[in-house]
């Protein structure tokens, strides 16, 4: 299984991901929500954890929203 990492996902803003995450704390904010919740899908899909597929779907579609928003934030100026 592959953990869903922005910095894999959006290489060509690693450094822009670096500086706002340092510098703006709604981003921050999303970028750790993010990442604990792709952990805790990792978490599932390697069996180190067990729910319900409905449970599963709804972390993902959260995880989805939050990388939505945090690629919203990475296009702005």
């Amino acid at each position: 299984m592959e953990k869903h990492n922005l910095h894999n996902d959006f290489p060509e803003w690693n450094e822009k991901i670096h500086s706002l995450k340092v510098s703006d704390n709604h981003f921050r904010k999303l970028f750790d929500q993010y990442h604990e919740i792709n952990n805790t899908i990792y978490n599932i899909e390697t069996g180190a954890e067990v729910v319900t597929d409905e449970i599963l779907n709804d972390y993902r579609l959260k995880r989805v929203y939050l990388k939505d928003q945090l690629y919203e934030l990475l296009k702005k100026d």
